[in-house]
């Protein structure tokens, strides 16, 4: 029988974003900075506050973008975590909506995934740097991203 692996929700990282900065264009490619300027971050495994100061940097050729973030999350005890976070997004005329129960955790017309990385020597949290991620986000608003974090088992 074939093994399917499965993904466990952890937590939601809010991140609320400035205004995108262009950066440049050349050979078909179009590169931007968003700042992240804080938000949230809740969940059964992990819960705190997305710190300001960090950023998304994209590139896109076509109709892809890909997403290269890197910021830190503050845990409720006060242990510092480092996120380092690719993944894209691109139109995807035939993707549905898709939720985890009631949630809307992707918005039809839209791939937009993510595979984030995580650092910290924190005891309580040395979990997150040996686990692999998927990430499945979506816009909310102008101002913030939300990326509904899932463990791979």
């Amino acid at each position: 029988m074939p093994f399917t692996p499965a993904l466990t929700f952890a937590f939601e990282i809010r991140a609320h974003v400035a205004e995108t900065l262009h950066i440049g264009h050349g050979d078909g490619e179009v590169t931007e900075f968003t700042p992240i300027t804080g938000g949230s971050v809740d969940g059964p495994l992990l819960r705190g506050k997305v710190l300001a100061g960090g950023g998304d940097w994209s590139s896109t050729r076509g109709t892809v973008c890909e997403l290269d973030a890197r910021y830190l999350i503050q845990a409720e005890d006060g242990a510092v975590i480092d996120i380092a976070n690719r993944g894209f997004y691109r139109p995807e005329a035939d993707s549905p909506d898709q939720y985890d129960g009631d949630l809307q955790v992707s918005e039809a017309g839209h791939y937009y995934r993510t595979s984030p990385v995580f650092r910290t020597d924190a005891p309580a949290h040395r979990w997150l740097t040996g686990t692999v991620f998927v990430g499945l986000a979506r816009p909310d608003g102008d101002d913030e991203v939300v990326i509904r974090m899932y463990a791979l088992g």
